[in-house]
């Protein structure tokens, strides 16, 4: 069975849900046959590669709230976050734009490691006192090099604008299409739909109507015809 999980290292339910999902495939009976694969969601699209900013003034600019009501969001983040034994910054973290780690994700899909760098840049735009944006290339090239990719080759990524842009456009497109409108963003199978950071509880749930309801497959033809197996294959006999 395959878990696409559509999410922003900029969205902070991304992050909890991510742990919360992890808790329910870590207790499914079938985990070790489950495929999760991360797709690219941009939150921000549209902001400037350059343009850095509090993540509290985002937030007051972009929602029209308070700064008292947009830190309120945060502490209750923080404690959310702490819940699921996730450390969480509810006071001096930035936001700015995306694109490269997403590009660099499907790098690391590549080569296997892309679940593990999900992880540490969640760990280290929402936990880490060093901004993931204000240091360019140089910090994702590091956290690329902690999950287990070649540094000079995540570079070299980086540096090539082009570089996977393509299937982070492609993945957006396909959220669309499917009407995901925010993230996280699970799809079990192409059957089953999870928006939001839900309780463990319900991961669990839809882990197992999505494995329960996977249609048998349905023979077609005689069910005698000749075939080869662990003993051998059939040979026909003259008569």
């Amino acid at each position: 069975m395959r878990v696409e999980i559509w999410s922003d290292i900029a969205c902070p339910w991304c992050y909890v849900g991510k742990a919360r999902f992890e808790k329910a495939l870590a207790a499914f009976p079938h985990r070790d046959r489950v495929e999760v694969v991360h797709r690219s969601f941009e939150l921000d699209p549209g902001r400037a590669k350059g343009d850095v900013q509090p993540v509290i003034t985002m937030l007051t600019g972009k929602y029209g709230m308070s700064e008292a009501q947009a830190q309120a969001g945060e502490d209750n983040l923080g404690a959310q976050a702490a819940a699921e034994g996730l450390d969480y910054r509810t006071r001096g973290r930035d936001h700015g734009n995306t694109f490269d780690m997403h590009r660099l994700l499907h790098f690391a899909k590549e080569h296997g490691r892309q679940d593990r760098l999900v992880g540490i840049l969640y760990r280290a735009n929402f936990a880490e006192e060093r901004s993931v944006f204000t240091e360019g290339a140089d910090r994702l090239v590091e956290l690329a090099a902690e999950a287990g990719l070649d540094a000079g080759a995540a570079r070299a990524v980086l540096t090539d604008p082009d570089a996977y842009a393509e299937e982070v456009r492609a993945d957006e497109r396909e959220a669309a299409r499917l009407g995901a409108s925010g993230v996280p963003f699970f799809v079990l199978d192409r059957t089953y739909g999870v928006s939001g950071a839900q309780p463990a509880e319900v991961f669990t749930q839809a882990l197992a109507q999505a494995w329960g309801d996977r249609s048998p497959l349905q023979p077609v033809g005689r069910g005698d015809a000749e075939a080869c197996g662990p003993d051998g294959c059939a040979v026909p006999q003259n008569g």
